[in-house]
């Protein structure tokens, strides 16, 4: 099945990256792996593998990262999968079978029954269902979990789209937008495992302010 681009987003993953792609190896998806130009160390710890992409980053940051990978991508359907190997590729099949249908299908942790995470803490599990309640009281997006990047779409849709964010703030971008432009969009429970190593990239506080003025400023400024 070659009508699907895995967009694996790295930033620093040396003891990650080269787990998780072993582990995807012998499925026949394409694969792109996006990472900064000064990332050596990962570069240097996949170079042995075979029929991977290796997309270097024209501009830094995880949305960036995301936005690249899309642009780049010539399947009919791409999935973002991040490099840590906290998304389960398991649900990759019934993702891409539900997205005949629709345009977009989101990996949802807290989604019953199978949702669930092993990475989750206090301070983010209030946080998501905090956000969560919040775009879905401003926008009616109808989702359970609006800050997982678990994804799976149509590459025409997500263009479409046109999204901007240069970082984590892409994760609200892209349901609202998905919503304003009328597309169809649905929520599949995804467990989130632990990640394999290395340390979070995600700065609760500082990302947790930025993504709660990128969620209010849609609701004056629908675009």
């Amino acid at each position: 099945m070659t009508d699907l681009t895995l967009i694996i987003p790295t930033k620093k993953e040396v003891e990650s990256l080269p787990i998780f792609l072993k582990e995807i190896q012998n499925l026949e998806y394409k694969k792109i792996v996006v990472l900064q130009k000064e990332d050596l160390e990962t570069k240097k710890a996949i170079k042995d593998f075979k029929n991977i992409k290796i997309l270097e980053q024209k501009n830094n940051g995880y949305g960036n990262a995301l936005i690249e990978g899309i642009n780049e991508t010539n399947t009919k359907y791409c999935c973002v999968i991040n490099a840590d190997g906290s998304m389960d590729p398991k649900y990759l099949n019934t993702m891409l079978n539900e997205c005949k249908n629709r345009d977009i299908v989101f990996g949802s942790r807290y989604q019953k029954p199978g949702g669930g995470s092993d990475d989750d803490d206090a301070i983010t599990l209030i946080g998501n269902y905090f956000f969560t309640f919040l775009g879905n009281f401003l926008y009616s997006l109808k989702i359970s979990d609006i800050l997982y990047t678990y994804f799976l779409g149509k590459t025409s849709s997500l263009k479409k789209l046109k999204l901007r964010n240069p970082d984590f703030r892409i994760c609200v971008e892209l349901p609202i937008k998905a919503k304003f432009n009328k597309m169809d969009f649905i929520c599949l429970p995804s467990y989130e495992r632990e990640r394999i190593g290395g340390k979070k990239k995600v700065n609760a506080l500082k990302d947790g302010l930025l993504i709660l003025i990128e969620i209010v400023k849609y609701f004056f400024n629908k675009k």
